[in-house]
């Protein structure tokens, strides 16, 4: 039965968020660099995006893969649409970089070369700098539709060159033979060069009945060489940058003597580097598949070629068919690409100071001296990423592994950072004689391989390693301390429930929640969740929600309450917080909360296919917030007629988070913790600084605040009532 109602395309939706990280770059109350470095997350997420979302539909577009949620020609048309909103979003990044960031930089004194253009007292040093440091690792491969099959390399930046052979005074009837084998070099004697690209000494040559048609190369940037960006001389008080293709640019005619270099664009190529794997396998089956899998990333299908807009149309065309490129696979982009490297840009005027972010703050009540396992035998304690220091985690492990009365320490992974002084402890905690079981989600996308070679790495030490579950995927983020007293009588164990990664580098990026707690009640059904996850039993919880077991049963009947609440006209409220809202099955709840009168607030970072502003959504307002932090915490509040219902957890309210995952969510039972979350949210809420409305456009409207009222600007608010509440 199709619904009344109508939802956002997640995609479109992706594309909206993505776009408000973009427009961060033009917040002039920002440091320059803090703005330059949006760019760059833009573009990174862009490049992700591209990979895996619209890979997915151009395969069903295809023919190539079936889905139950698309036809060919819906998945044919969400391309198109995608394409252009990324293209509309260019022209404003084009703007943006080249109005508003190249002009920031010259105010402050760095001069940023765009082009091949230079300054005469800089002109010696570039040509000095190519010929000693970029151009032994420069390899023109030559380009023909018929003759040489091509492999470009996933997201590696390419130079396209155009040029034509010098005309000559005499023999103007001969080919130009001697050039063509010099600067040819290698390509005489047929081989493989290592991007796949096949090259013969035929496909150099030019039409000997006319020595003026163009000859076309490509030529891979050689950035594992050579930083992207490259600082030339200081002149007075003065500071220049140039990238690494520019400079090559400049002189391509020492690459290429006796041709007419006529024009070069960059270009790049994403591929799908989604995984298919059989989600049926064994752990063992998936292991070897993922082993195998991940290598082929690299080389998966093309998603997008992008290039230079500035290019002609007639050498666009050339590319197109020499790489055997689709049209819907072409998008356009700027001179320079790849601007996620601008998070790698220079700073060569030290004068220019950075964003003074909150550092995390370790709690007075948790010394180095004090227990955490003493502590929170008393109280509950709930951690606030990155305000507060992820030491504290890792010091509540570091007890485990060192207390006698530990048994056994239960951990789930998905994503782990690379020599994780997580892991360290855990091995350590083996080594000591502790049972120790981690669950390994090998599916998290993009960390298959940390993840694999960081479980075989615990294996090796004693650890007992529980990997996927087939046909589903682990996101719970959460920790068992197992205790027995020495003697065999019962003493507390220790639960930690988790919207965030056991990471200590994101818990420096991402704005996250963690509580540890010995309530008997958690600590129990957390103990079968891990049971659960060993496949020993199909368990009952009684307090934690738990995805595909108790989760949408109790939200619906937090939802109900709400509305028979706003039926008998006592307040109905709900304020959900989350990174993604999609499923269509709660954003219809949520709908009919509103028509009912319940007020809803939403705090969405990302995807929202809810639409404010409709007839049934006139109560729903959506807000989101994009800051110095990455705001990651899933917490949902209910009014309850005045005893709200707080949770927190790991899940986003989209389908595969709430169906095809396994996820747990706590509620916070300490008043003091519970009502410390709700201040949280209001304080989000109240921020005029950082926050937008998405309206029933997907537009971006920034709240402004009103006058006679304080500013607020949550990230840092919050920092600043937690460091005075830190006593």
């Amino acid at each position: 039965m199709e619904s009344k109602y109508n939802y956002f395309k997640r995609d479109i939706s992706w594309l909206s968020f993505n776009y408000r990280v973009l427009l961060e770059a033009l917040d002039e109350r920002l440091p320059l660099y803090e703005r330059i470095n949006f760019i760059s997350i833009y573009s990174s997420n862009l490049e992700e995006f591209y990979k895996i979302r619209v890979a997915d539909h151009k395969a069903v577009a295809s023919g190539a893969t079936e889905s139950d949620e698309e036809t060919v020609q819906s998945a044919r048309e969400l391309v198109e649409e995608i394409n252009k909103e990324v293209t509309r979003q260019l022209d404003d990044r084009v703007r943006i970089y080249e109005q508003k960031i190249l002009p920031a930089l010259r105010k402050n004194h760095i001069i940023f070369y765009q082009d091949n253009h230079v300054e005469p007292f800089h002109q010696q040093f570039v040509k000095d700098f190519f010929r000693e440091e970029i151009f032994p690792y420069l390899q023109p491969v030559p380009v023909s539709k018929d003759k040489i099959v091509s492999f470009l390399r996933d997201n590696r930046l390419y130079l396209a060159i155009r040029v034509y052979p010098k005309k000559e005074e005499k023999n103007k009837g001969e080919e130009p033979k001697e050039n063509i084998e010099k600067y040819t070099g290698e390509c005489i004697n047929e081989r493989n060069d290592g991007e796949g690209i096949k090259v013969g000494m035929e496909a150099a040559r030019p039409n000997v009945t006319d020595l003026r048609q163009p000859l076309y190369f490509v030529m891979k940037q050689p950035y594992a060489k050579v930083p992207r960006f490259i600082e030339l001389p200081s002149r007075e008080k003065n500071h220049y940058l140039m990238f690494t293709e520019d400079i090559i640019k400049a002189n391509l005619n020492l690459i290429f003597p006796g041709y007419d270099v006529d024009s070069s664009y960059c270009i790049k190529i994403s591929r799908d580097a989604d995984i298919l794997i059989d989600d049926t396998a064994s752990s063992a089956d998936l292991v070897a598949q993922l082993k195998k899998k991940v290598k082929k990333r690299k080389i998966g299908d093309v998603c997008r070629f992008v290039y230079d807009r500035a290019m002609p149309s007639e050498f666009l065309d050339f590319l197109v068919d020499a790489f055997r490129i689709q049209r819907d696979e072409l998008v356009p982009g700027d001179k320079h690409l790849n601007l996620e490297d601008l998070r790698h840009l220079p700073n060569p005027n030290k004068s220019l100071h950075s964003l003074e972010k909150p550092k995390p703050m370790k709690l007075t009540v948790l010394d180095e001296k004090e227990s955490i396992f003493n502590y929170v035998a008393k109280k509950d304690l709930l951690l606030y990423y990155p305000y507060h220091s992820f030491e504290h985690f890792i010091h509540f492990l570091y007890e485990a592994v060192h207390n006698p009365e530990t048994r056994e320490i239960m951990v789930t992974q998905y994503r782990v950072a690379e020599n994780s002084a997580v892991i360290n402890t855990l091995i350590a905690a083996a080594q000591n004689g502790k049972k120790v079981t981690v669950f390994v989600e090998l599916k998290a996308r993009f960390d298959e391989e940390n993840n694999l070679a960081t479980a075989e790495m615990m294996q090796a030490a004693g650890i007992k390693i529980i990997y996927s579950i087939p046909g589903l995927k682990v996101h719970a983020k959460v920790a068992l301390i197992r205790r027995r007293g020495l003697n065999g009588e019962k003493i507390p164990s220790y639960a930690y429930i988790s919207t965030g990664n056991f990471n200590e580098k994101t818990a420096t990026l991402y704005a996250d929640c963690g509580l540890f707690t010995c309530r008997k009640e958690i600590v129990a059904d957390l103990y079968n969740l891990f049971r659960t996850l060993q496949g020993k039993e199909d368990p009952k919880f009684t307090t934690l929600l738990v995805a595909r077991f108790n989760l949408i049963p109790e939200l619906n009947r937090l939802i109900d309450r709400e509305i028979s609440l706003a039926d008998e006209g006592k307040q109905g409220r709900i304020i959900l917080k989350m990174n993604a809202l999609q499923d269509p099955t709660m954003i219809d709840r949520l709908y009919e909360a509103s028509e009912h009168g319940v007020q809803i607030d939403l705090i969405v970072r990302g995807i929202c296919c809810l639409i404010p502003g409709q007839s049934y959504s006139r109560n729903i307002r959506v807000t989101r917030i994009v800051d110095s932090f990455l705001e990651h915490a899933r917490i949902w509040y209910f009014g309850n007629d005045g005893t709200p219902k707080v949770f927190m957890g790991s899940p986003d309210w989209m389908r595969r988070n709430l169906y095809r995952r396994i996820e747990a969510i706590t509620p916070v039972l300490a008043p003091d913790l519970r009502d410390n979350l709700i201040e949280m949210l209001d304080i989000q809420l109240a921020d005029n600084q950082k926050a937008c409305w998405v309206d029933d456009k997907l537009q971006n409207i920034f709240k402004k605040r009103t006058p006679g009222t304080p500013t607020v600007r949550a990230q840092y608010t919050f920092y600043d009532w937690l460091n005075k509440t830190n006593s």
